[in-house]
């Protein structure tokens, strides 16, 4: 069936406005938003997740993550294009090596959605910032040669929009790479194109044990049938351990019963929630910033009254490269929360985390 078949899900990937009104009514203020908005970040959201949309409700989690809002439109002070420095990181096109036994690799600029919080909105949907095969090889040779480098993480835009032959091709390089101890896979595909999780591509993923991917599920609505028979299938055929990040956003899941319910079935799913992170300081994400304050009042209720195995970290990834720390409220006594931390961040307060 063609619903099912990813390719044709990526193909047609609804990207524009009257497309998107032929298929949910819009508010005016959703129609002024997408078209400003436009003009900096790209839209895009397949058949599959748009069906998700709970369209009598102008607040559904779904919606509010795909849609741009007003709150898109306006830059804070503190808001950057890059706010984790990682082109200052970059030693080889698509590479960031910013912690010494770990690399980030880019490698398509692609996504089935693009969120609207994205992290990565200077680069992601722009074909000219990802590498081609001869620079993957300047990749793979500073891999070789950097001893340092135990762990390689396939990013993008979404990396399982390569090719089933590419990605094979890629990890099996990796895995001749003899200090290399693992690799990781971050990916959305299981939360906005399930579909792409295919018996070939777990056929190849098997091969490459022990194989991590971080799937990024930030609602319990996410969770639909088939984005758990994805899962699944990951694990099962493809040997895959699977982890979730999520991100703590205004109106979509900062409340304890939005985590709970969210982290308890990502368990019952087989996937352990790793990150909490606390949203990235990238321009126009200020309308989904929950302030620290309240994250921490929420995971204070949700650790010690759910399952531990069900508690992620907490974390809040430093504005300008500074890195990953875990959100401690010994250190967090004021209501200018975020300034408060990057002020305050020094090694010895706060646990660097991975």
């Amino acid at each position: 069936m063609t619903w099912n078949d990813w390719k044709w899900q990526l193909q047609n990937r609804i990207v524009d406005l009257e497309t998107l009104q032929d298929n949910i009514a819009l508010t005016e203020e959703e129609k002024v938003s997408f078209q400003e908005a436009s003009a900096f970040f790209s839209f895009s959201v397949t058949p599959y997740y748009l069906s998700l949309i709970d369209r009598n409700n102008p607040n559904c989690p779904i919606r509010k993550q795909t849609i741009p809002r007003p709150e898109e439109l306006v830059w804070n002070p503190n808001e950057v294009e890059d706010p984790l420095a990682e082109q200052k990181f970059m030693p080889v096109k698509g590479v960031t090596h910013r912690y010494p036994d770990r690399a980030l690799w880019y490698i398509s600029h692609t996504c089935a959605v693009y969120c609207r919080f994205c992290t990565r909105k200077r680069k992601v949907s722009k074909p000219e910032e990802t590498p081609n095969r001869e620079e993957w090889e300047k990749a793979l040779e500073y891999f070789r040669s950097h001893s340092e480098i135990r762990e390689v993480i396939l990013s993008g835009g979404d990396p399982l929009t390569l090719a089933d032959s590419q990605l094979d091709y890629l990890l099996d390089q990796l895995n001749q790479i003899k200090h290399i101890n693992h690799i990781r896979i971050h990916s959305r595909y299981p939360v906005t194109l399930p579909m792409r999780i295919t018996p070939s591509l777990c056929e190849v993923l098997s091969k490459y044990f022990p194989l991590y991917l971080v799937s990024h599920f930030n609602h319990s609505s996410e969770l639909t049938k088939e984005a758990c028979s994805a899962i699944k299938m990951l694990i099962q055929k493809g040997n895959v351990i699977v982890l979730n990040q999520s991100v703590l956003l205004n109106g979509i899941n900062d409340t304890v019963k939005d985590l709970e319910e969210l982290n308890y079935k990502l368990i019952r799913s087989g996937v352990k929630p790793y990150y909490l992170h606390q949203c990235d300081e990238v321009v126009g994400s200020g309308g989904f910033v929950v302030p620290i304050t309240k994250g921490l009042e929420i995971m204070f209720e949700l650790r010690g009254r759910r399952s531990g195995i069900s508690i992620p970290t907490y974390v809040k990834d430093l504005t300008g490269g500074g890195g990953k720390v875990t959100l401690n409220p010994n250190y967090l006594v004021s209501a200018n929360e975020t300034k408060l931390v990057m002020k305050n961040y020094n090694e010895d307060e706060f646990e660097i985390s991975h």
